[in-house]
């Protein structure tokens, strides 16, 4: 006890945390109990000083608060609350006295007897007026916690309950307690006898709507607008007794509030209209009706529009949907639905006319309440559209008659279930009763130019509506369709919507496309190029090659395509009369190239659908393409041939790719197997499949010294089949790091154009990249020959040492992406020759380009990637590169400066942003580089950085000066050839206004001006344009 006297007396001099801590800890430790501390507190607790009082409660709570739990007993418990229900007389002890009992009303001991002393204490003595905000929560979490966990004593209390608690939650203004009070109400309404206090409970909830609340800033609470708006809501709505009184307010909001309470209060009518009932939607319907009809009519904007056609769907629901109105037919509808229809309909006599659009969205609206009103709508509006489109003397309105029938159909197809499993009976089908009809005057529309766009939009709806159409009449529409294609070859947004639609069908009955539009796209596709100067029969096959491209991503639509495809490449590439020597072979490549390309569109379409078919391409495209270019250049040794062109063969490569990225690794190791056969060893046999025969006198050798042009260009499709490998796949060779040598002393000795050099550096960075922990030997011993003898040897040829450091730098690329330790010790190795003029630069842009993103190392392609790679990089490698930008002598300074703007083009800017300050003097440096490809990527780099944030632009202020004088001589034509360079610096010159304060940039004004009206006669229009903006810029 004298340890507990001596910290209640600590406390009330001192008011330390630590003996607040120290009393818990006696108490936890069974060295003193509650009953201690009051008995300590005794002289505090009765002293007539009010100060010394208070503080005798408040250390009694503050204990209590922290106290174990089991260490109080129901006795304790009891004793409190009657102590602590006494001290909410003293006006004094009232606050910490409530604290005490918040801490209780928590227990499991504290009983519902307790429960109901407290709040008859609260409603006593607590006056809720001269409490400030966080006492009255205080008070509210009282309440709450008796609501919760006393709900039964609570309601036994009755009228007393409910009186007294409306009393203390009249007049609420505070944010925090408001959203406790919401929960407090929303409890009560639902499941107490609240209806003698309705209009209290009215008073005290509806007086806060709507909700105008704006957090203040740093709000500790982290209160929104939003938060508060749907506490609130779910008041309004908890119970239907609020119905009368409520929905006069709500119509008061709608007839004469702002925009945003406007949008509040049909946000809330949607979710109380339903629980208010039908009586009231009834009662109110006509003055709803016509405060909803002005924002549809004569709407603010589209926002406002669009909830108050689904306020309006929610009242004719809340009206019909449990009444015995619903059951009957469409001509029994009576009431609001019935007016409101008859009101649309008399506007839509006259489609042409503005209002007829909002009509029709009122009708829309119909389509998703009841089964009934829907049905009277589409009995009115149906047959009323089709009457009109067939009255000779409506003919000019037509088309808008068509559109707004094709907005009504989309409507009924959007009302039906969207579950793709559930077939609908033909009863539920809402338009089947009038599909005839409409059929028949939607293809009248669709053969008629001004027509045709809403009757394909009425058509797809209707192809999309499940259960509405027979697989006859989908025919009939591909048929009719398939004659707007055939017909309208010039209107090529016409033919975008008609593809569309019958994409559509063929993704659920691809035969009708299969059967009928293919072939006629297929017929339209010449066997041999057109001409050079056919221009309009190029257009057609692009045409043709996009319609398909649109059409034949369904499994079934791309074997045929694949089928006709490989035919039409073979008669093009392989054509039965040879083409002679000196022919212009430039129409048949580039009608070839188009073909595959779309070829390798659609694959890439199908790969992001995640269709499962592609696999099977290994088998029945893929060795049709290697038979074509493997025959092709043998067959170029003797006469020109067209699938040679490396354009071709590029295209084909992304096809190969695609298709191996699709297989399992099993699969893949099988295929590659085949492809290492017949670069490798000239067995062609397992790989090849395809009209031409592989002539047998002729051996296919692309790696031996003596094997012609035609035949290495070949390469890339052996790198096409090695990029997209998964680890787990071994490449079917005795010893990697022997074939991987090989590859790397092939390409500077016998690589003669980059292609060929692309492909191999290619594949070895994806072997590098998978097999990098079995490569010991090759990435040290091999590698480093390598460099000793074709990058750092100086007698070797600069254009052999740039490539070499290309290959150098993608094994480096593939070693850092993943997470390789020793990936940066490459980079030591590349500084070094930084001295060296003839290489320093390429070097430079090595280390720059080294994190950058690429199309072989990805997901995708199955690469061994670890996160953050190229965030670790730069946080290595960019402090040195500053510093040696800085500090080196001037020719070193400028690789570096090199290396930087390389740099930040390869990586997110996250991760050098916070390093601007020190980049931008040395940004600024390498505008003056004689390099333009650097100069425009630099000013790309700015022109991120002035679009930023606050701090940079501050950086970009300190240099306004430098930066306003560099860019104006980066943009004059007699400076800077370079068109991208002058197009970049005009256009962040124009970002400067809006980023650097006025005071900064107005003494640069007039030069500014001055100068950018040279640039406005720039021989380049999209120079022009950008000069144009920013002198609107500087002088707006």
């Amino acid at each position: 006890m004298e340890r507990i006297d001596r910290l209640v007396r600590t406390w009330i001099a001192s008011e330390q945390e630590q003996e607040i801590e120290d009393t818990v800890s006696e108490i936890a430790q069974g060295n003193a109990t509650l009953l201690h501390i009051v008995k300590s507190l005794g002289d505090f607790l009765t002293s007539e000083e009010d100060d010394l009082r208070t503080k005798g409660v408040e250390f009694l709570s503050l204990v209590l608060s922290r106290c174990p739990h089991e260490k109080l007993n129901r006795q304790s418990v009891r004793t409190l609350v009657t102590f602590y229900c006494g001290k909410l007389e003293d006006t004094e002890t009232i606050i910490p006295a409530l604290k005490g009992l918040n801490t209780l009303s928590k227990l499991p001991l504290f009983a519902s007897s307790d429960a109901v002393e407290v709040a008859n204490a609260l409603f006593q003595h607590v006056k809720m007026r001269v409490l400030v905000h966080s006492q009255r929560f205080v008070v509210y979490s009282i309440i709450d916690n008796l609501v919760a966990h006393h709900r039964e004593a609570m309601k036994n209390m009755g009228d007393e309950f409910l009186r007294g608690y409306i009393g203390l939650a009249e007049g609420e203004k505070d944010p925090r307690n408001l959203m406790m009070a919401f929960a407090i109400d929303k409890v009560l309404l639902i499941e107490f006898d609240s209806a003698k206090y309705i209009e209290d409970f009215f008073g005290i909830t509806f007086c806060y709507f709507p909700i105008t609340f704006r957090p203040p800033p740093n709000d500790p609470y982290g209160i929104t607008t939003e938060d508060l708006r749907s506490a609130l809501r779910s008041c309004l709505h908890a119970t239907s007794l609020f119905g009368k009184l409520a929905v006069p307010l709500f119509l008061e909001k709608l007839n004469a509030g702002s925009p945003a309470t406007k949008k509040d209060t049909l946000d809330t009518l949607d979710v109380c209209l339903p629980v208010y009932g039908a009586g009231v939607a009834r009662e109110f319907a006509r003055k709803l009706w016509n405060a909803l009809k002005l924002e549809i009519f004569q709407p603010t904007d589209p926002v406002t529009e669009e909830k108050a056609l689904k306020t309006f769907q929610v009242l004719i629901q809340t009206i019909y949907a449990a009444s015995p109105e619903d059951k009957g037919t469409e001509n029994e509808i009576v009431g609001l639905a019935k007016d409101a229809c008859d009101e649309c309909m008399e506007i839509l006599r006259e489609p042409e006319k503005s209002q007829a659009k909002h009509a029709i969205k009122v009708l829309c609206a119909f389509m998703s309440t009841t089964p009934s009103v829907s049905r009277y709508t589409l009995a009115r509006a149906v047959p009323h559209f089709v009457k009109l489109f067939l009255n000779p003397d409506e003919l000019p309105n037509r088309a808008p008659t068509l559109r707004l029938l094709a907005d009504l159909i989309e409507a009924a197809r959007q009302s039906m279930s969207q579950d793709p499993e559930v077939l609908p009976d033909d009863g539920n089908v809402p338009l089947l009763p009038y599909k005839d009809e409409v059929l028949g005057i939607l293809t009248v529309g669709l053969k008629m130019p001004a027509s045709a766009y809403p009757a394909i939009d009425a058509l797809k709806s209707m192809v999309l509506t499940p259960g509405l159409l027979t697989h006859e009449e989908l025919g009939f529409i591909v048929h009719n369709v398939d004659e707007v294609l055939q017909k309208d070859e010039e209107e090529s947004d016409l033919s975008d919507v008609s593809l569309d639609l019958l994409s559509t069908i063929s993704s659920f009955a691809p035969s009708h496309v299969s059967g009928n539009t293919l072939p006629m796209l297929f017929t339209a596709l010449p066997d041999r190029a057109p001409p050079r100067d056919a221009e309009a029969e190029r257009v057609k096959y692009w045409r043709t090659l996009a319609a398909l491209r649109k059409l034949c991503t369904q499994p079934d639509l791309f074997e045929t395509l694949v089928v006709r495809f490989s035919t039409k490449l073979d008669l093009i590439c392989v054509p039965s009369s040879p083409i002679a020597e000196g022919e212009d072979r430039e129409p048949s490549a580039a009608y070839a190239h188009s073909i595959l390309k779309t070829l390798a569109d659609v694959l890439s379409i199908k790969i992001e659908k995640g269709h499962t078919d592609v696999v099977k391409y290994v088998d029945r495209l893929v060795p049709r393409l290697y038979n074509l270019f493997i025959y092709s250049a043998l067959a170029s040794e003797e006469r020109p041939m067209v699938a040679p062109d490396p354009r071709l063969l590029a295209v084909a490569a992304q096809i190969i790719t695609l298709v191996t990225q699709s297989l399992n690794a099993s699969r893949q190791e099988t295929f590659v197997k085949a492809v290492f056969a017949a670069y490798l060893e000239g067995d062609v046999s397992h790989l090849v499949d395809g009209v031409q025969k592989i002539p047998a006198d002729k051996t296919f050798r692309p790696f031996e010294p003596s094997a012609p042009t035609s035949q290495r260009n070949l390469l890339v499709l052996l790198s096409a089949a090695v990029v997209p490998l998964y680890k787990e796949v071994t490449l079917p060779v005795p010893d990697e790091t022997k074939f991987l040598d090989n590859l790397l002393q092939w390409i500077p000795v016998h690589a003669e154009n980059a292609p060929q050099r692309e492909a191999l550096i290619h594949l070895i960075a994806a072997v590098v990249n998978r097999h990098a922990d079995k490569l010991d030997d090759f990435l040290t011993s091999n590698v480093h020959v390598f460099w000793l003898s074709h990058i750092a040897d100086s007698s070797v040829s600069s254009d052999s040492r740039k490539n070499a450091i290309v290959v150098f730098k993608w094994i480096t690329k593939a070693l850092l992406v993943r997470g390789y330790v020793d990936a940066t010790k490459n980079v030591d190795r590349l500084l070094e020759l930084f001295d060296d003029e003839c290489v320093s630069w390429d070097a430079a842009r090595a280390i720059g380009r080294i994190p950058g993103t690429d199309k072989v190392l990805t997901k995708r392609n199955h690469a061994v990637i670890k996160i953050l790679y190229a965030q670790k990089y730069t946080n290595s490698v960019l402090p040195r590169i500053i510093e040696g930008a800085k500090t080196s002598q001037s020719s070193r300074q400028n690789a570096y400066l090199v290396a930087l703007a390389a740099l930040i083009k390869s990586v997110p800017k996250s991760t050098y942003a916070d390093q601007m300050p020190s980049l931008m003097p040395l940004l600024l440096r390498g505008l003056e580089l004689p390099d333009n490809e650097i100069r425009a990527g630099v000013i790309e780099t700015l022109q991120a950085a002035a679009t930023s944030d606050d701090k940079e632009n501050n950086i970009v202020t300190e240099h306004a000066a430098s930066l306003v004088s560099t860019m104006l001589k980066n943009s004059l034509v007699s400076q800077m050839p370079s068109v991208k360079v002058r197009v970049a610096a005009l256009r962040y010159l124009a970002t400067l206004p809006s980023v650097v304060r006025y005071d900064v940039l107005h003494p640069q004004k007039a030069t500014v001006i001055r100068e950018l009206a040279k640039a406005l006669d720039d021989p380049k229009r999209a120079v022009r344009r950008e000069a144009v903006t920013a002198r609107f810029k500087f002088t707006g």
